[in-house]
């Protein structure tokens, strides 16, 4: 697994190739854990994120740290699974977040063949121990837990955010613990097709967002939205007219939700709503205030786009001739 600003420090494989889990974490001494351990977050004041919107581009020296004096956030991505490009996604989530915060991340990976979408991680109570946040972006479809490992996912009282086939994942559970987490339930999603979002109005979260019409995605069927939960946007299905919630802010034991059904292919990751709709999640979730950063700064631009810093190049008058001159 291969991502930028990143440095892999070790993978713990199971043997016969059925299970993999592999860290990636921002830091100069990251490791991983061993499999069901707890993650230990990467240490503070490495590597310096890219200038964000906040500082704009050319701002800065290239070796200047744009979040100079800020304590870094420690975050982990849990992923893996069926049908995604989970190493892809996970690049853009990192690239996307580092750009407007300082952040310390931890990426635990589980491969496509997890028997039973168990993934050792979850068998430690303690498995998101250090962590300010925690993004949830995996498909265990199928996957059926014990009691006691729903217990470990479910209690840990940390922040989330719950991406696209994390609500499928351990659909075959009766115990609804994890969907009540999650705040929406779901089981089953339209075909592909291009999703028109409607914004809900008043939000911090969606304010001033421009009309969003998805990249070939996938509309999943809400089957029931659970208490403290609010739709901050919605899309009409193509094949039953119905009207599915596709974002959402929740609060389960004290602790902030938010999620998205979108993200099927990268093509959604790198729009530019889809980033700008994870910035302002992600801010919410902590606390940060403001949820929508201001824009940068435009770039100055070089002559013949109407700046003044250079003066146009002085016209030198054609020769006389006979068609033209004095």
């Amino acid at each position: 697994m291969r991502v930028s600003r990143s440095t892999v420090r070790r993978g713990v494989l199971a043997t016969g190739g059925l299970v993999a889990l592999l860290l990636v974490a921002i830091g100069a001494h990251a490791q991983a854990p061993a499999a069901g351990a707890a993650p230990q977050p990467a240490p503070q004041g490495t590597q310096p994120a890219a200038p964000g919107r906040q500082g704009g581009p050319g701002t800065l020296g290239p070796n200047a740290n744009p979040f100079a004096g800020q304590t870094p956030v420690s975050a982990m991505i849990v992923t893996g699974g069926c049908c995604h490009d989970y190493t892809g996604q996970s690049k853009v989530l990192m690239d996307t977040l580092n750009a407007v915060m300082p952040i310390n991340w931890t990426v635990v990976q589980g491969m496509s063949s997890l028997p039973g979408g168990k993934l050792p991680l979850y068998e430690n109570p303690g498995w998101a121990k250090g962590m300010d946040i925690v993004i949830h972006n995996e498909c265990w479809a199928n996957g059926d837990l014990p009691a006691q490992v729903v217990q470990n996912i479910t209690r840990a009282n940390v922040p989330r955010i719950f991406l696209h086939c994390t609500l499928h994942s351990y659909r075959v559970m009766t115990d609804d613990s994890w969907r009540e987490l999650i705040g929406m339930t779901s089981r089953r999603h339209t075909r592909s097709h291009n999703v028109l979002l409607k914004w809900t109005e008043g939000d911090p979260i969606t304010n001033g967002l421009p009309p969003f019409v998805t990249p070939i995605d996938e509309l999943y069927v809400i089957e029931k939205v659970w208490p403290n939960t609010k739709a901050l946007a919605t899309a009409v299905s193509p094949e039953d007219g119905v009207t599915y919630p596709v974002v959402w802010t929740h609060e389960y034991r004290g602790a902030r939700v938010f999620g998205t059904t979108l993200g099927h292919g990268n093509e959604t990751f790198h729009t530019n709503q889809f980033k700008e709709l994870v910035i302002r999640g992600f801010r919410w979730a902590l606390k940060k205030e403001p949820i929508a950063l201001p824009p940068p700064p435009e770039p100055q631009r070089g002559r013949g786009r109407g700046t003044a810093a250079e003066p146009p190049a002085p016209i030198t008058p054609p020769p006389a001739g006979r068609g033209g001159g004095r």
